[in-house]
């Protein structure tokens, strides 16, 4: 199901405000430079060419930057304490045998090759010998089955303090509805790719060549017909357009052969309303499975079924779904072996790997000093309230109330999360053991439906190198994992500190405030809390930026998608703002020091760039500007820089320089 909450997809630490004054702290790692640059030319070039030259990238990337930097130490961190854990002699049901015991699974190639497509041929042949009055069936209650569409309990976006039930459009192998309805030269040799795909795993599990053909042809067919019917991803960004609240007999007497009454009914659920995200793709839904052949949708849901599974079997499935992405990210090698196991239990067992996790690398003095920092900058955020000229004080009034709401979750949470009662058997496949979790985790989020939300609740691990505002909540979260070492650094200045983690902190508050999150109040409703005059300059303030990034070229001749990347955008500059009045702030009467030639303005600057350091292949960035809601890392830096005075004023930017934007063009939101 999906969250109505924003992640940030990288970045910073907890911050240390207080500075030993025995040493000179350290500044700019001048190795990250690039001085054959000037920050006048390319703001993005001159702070992080060096880094980028440094970290060329591996085989195994398709993109690699400062944060997946910060991912791969914290990997590390995971995988030393997942490999002490004894599951041999652990107690059964305990954390330790359940995470110990779905690693090693993962780790054995000899029994996973030996099996090959054996842990699945029997849910295929279930699939096989399926009527059309039985398919919902299927569908609501086979593990590994994603066919058509996806359910889920969330909050009700208009009653935040209940959970209800969403169902919303799905069904699509490749993902992005963009990938079949596109005749690009990429597109195009993506469909290719995943045909390709969709016969090889097919052959498998012993399907003949005329079998194989059959099941592709299927595929697309109804794939596509469910990619013409669904909300684009800039549609999505709506959330009153998918707000769409249908009693479950209406919805058994407008679209009888989705019948989800009988569907919820399976899952053991008595569901009286359903929140449909999009009406139009569920009546497509609904005419495909009365119009299609039996045997096209039994092809269909195999071929999806399958394609869930591969990466849990033998090796030949493996290597078939790394093809396809070799083709859509550009990546070359395919991750290690220990990597991909990890990844299992990691998710999967989340909070039981988190728990491991902060006790050995997330002291209560790192939560202490983020807290500090959090609410350094919900000042800085409310003097921006304040000086806007472009909004009403009956609205700068709603907009206080919203932040002053604001729950701040930071590190872990206070009550874990009880995983005794899932069993992981080694006795059994490791699919079949991955099953299990992706049960258990579904019936924990099942038994939400038509109760009070818990607002204790996390929707990241601890272990995450990452963060998220929800609406729904109207909370901010950063994880443990991203509150580390290399983007926050004690022996660093308060500029650098506030240039990263800083930056992280104002952008997912300023998601509260973005397209989407500004539809929401204080307490996670969706609701209009704006004036009709306020709401008009804000849209027109947010179209020049859709069009600013509209504007940049990614690629060839491909553009950044300026209206899909709305809200992060919004963030990104927000966050910048608000963090460096945060850090002007903190300044007060203290003696402003250059370290290594630079100012503290300009080292505030330098380290956001940082943040988004990396090297990135041509496929990913196409892959990316179709799929990621995020700008790429370069144009976070230049593009967003660019409408920020205090910026030209550090680095002496002028009319005529490229990073240079006149003032009557540029854009400043919050």
């Amino acid at each position: 199901m999906k969250k109505f909450s924003y992640a940030i997809l990288s970045i910073a630490l907890t911050s240390t405000m207080t500075m030993c004054t025995t040493k000179t702290p350290k500044g700019v790692d001048r190795a990250n430079l690039n001085d054959s640059v000037t920050p006048q030319e390319d703001f993005y070039e001159y702070a992080c060419g060096g880094w980028m030259k440094s970290n060329p990238l591996k085989p195994e990337y398709s993109r690699f930057g400062t944060f997946d930097q910060l991912g791969e130490n914290t990997r590390e961190q995971v995988k030393s304490l997942v490999t002490q854990l004894d599951s041999k002699n652990a107690e059964k049901g305990s954390a330790a045998q359940q995470i110990g015991d779905l690693y090693a699974m993962g780790m054995d190639s000899v029994r996973l090759n030996k099996d090959g497509a054996t842990p699945i041929l029997k849910d295929i042949e279930t699939i096989n010998n399926t009527n059309k009055e039985d398919l919902i069936d299927l569908i609501a209650t086979m593990i590994g089955v994603d066919a058509f569409f996806g359910t889920g309990v969330d909050a009700d976006m208009m009653n935040s303090n209940m959970n209800t039930m969403y169902w919303h459009q799905g069904g699509l192998g490749l993902g992005d509805r963009d990938y079949y309805l596109e005749d690009s030269e990429n597109t195009i040799a993506i469909r290719e790719a995943y045909k390709t795909f969709i016969k090889t795993i097919t052959n498998l599990v012993g399907y003949d060549k005329d079998a194989q053909q059959r099941v592709v042809d299927n595929v697309m067919k109804i794939e596509t017909t469910l990619a013409k019917a669904a909300m684009t991803r800039e549609e999505l960004r709506n959330p009153m357009a998918s707000y769409n609240p249908m009693t479950i007999e209406q919805i058994s007497k407008d679209f009888p052969n989705v019948d989800l009454k009988r569907y919820f009914t399976k899952q053991g659920l008595d569901v009286d309303t359903v929140i449909i995200g999009q009406p139009k793709s569920l009546a497509a839904v609904d005419s495909i499975i009365k119009n299609a052949d039996i045997q096209a949708l039994r092809d269909y849901i195999t071929a999806g079924y399958v394609a869930s599974a591969a990466n849990f079997l033998s090796d030949d499935f493996i290597n078939a779904k790394f093809e396809l992405s070799k083709v859509i990210s550009g990546v070359q090698q395919l991750q290690p072996r220990w990597k991909r196991a990890l990844s299992i239990p990691n998710n999967m067992l989340g909070e039981a790997v988190g728990q491991l996790y902060v006790e050995k690398h997330f002291p209560q003095s790192s939560k202490d000093k983020m807290l500090e920092l959090v609410n350094n900058l919900k000042v800085a955020l409310g003097q921006h309230i304040d000086n806007l000229t472009w909004m009403s004080d009956t609205t700068k009034a709603k907009a206080h109330e919203k932040l002053s709401t604001f729950t701040v979750k930071i590190g872990f949470p206070d009550k874990w999360r009880d995983y005794s009662n899932l069993t992981i058997d080694p006795s059994k496949s490791y699919w079949e053991n991955v099953k299990a979790a992706i049960k258990h985790n579904v019936d924990f989020s099942l038994a939400d439906y038509g109760k009070p939300v818990d607002k204790t609740r996390w929707y990241m691990p601890p272990q995450t190198v990452n963060a998220y505002y929800s609406p729904l909540s109207n909370e901010i979260c950063f994880p443990a994992g991203i509150l580390q070492a290399p983007f926050f650094d004690p022996d660093a200045d308060d500029a650098l500190n506030y240039g990263a983690i800083g930056v992280v902190i104002g952008h997912e508050m300023t998601h509260g405030f973005d397209d989407q999150g500004r539809q929401f109040d204080k307490d996670g409703n969706l609701k209009d809390w704006w004036t009709a005059e306020d709401a008009e300059a804000f849209n027109k303030l947010a179209d020049k930026l859709v069009a600013q990034f509209d504007s940049v070229i990614v690629l060839g001749d491909t553009h950044a998608n300026g209206r899909f990347t709305l809200g992060e955008n919004i963030a990104d500059q927000g966050g910048l703002r608000v963090a460096f009045t945060a850090y002007q702030n903190s300044l007060n009467d203290k003696e402003r020091k250059d370290i290594d030639g630079f100012t503290p303005e300009q080292r505030f600057y330098l380290a956001y760039a940082n943040v988004w350091a990396g090297n990135i292949r041509d496929e990913e960035i196409l892959s990316r500007t179709k799929t990621d809601p995020h700008s790429l890392g370069r144009w976070r830096v230049n593009a967003t820089l660019r409408n920020l005075q205090p910026f030209f004023d550090a680095f002496n930017v002028k009319e005529g320089d490229k990073m240079f934007r006149a003032v009557d063009e540029r854009v400043v939101i919050w």
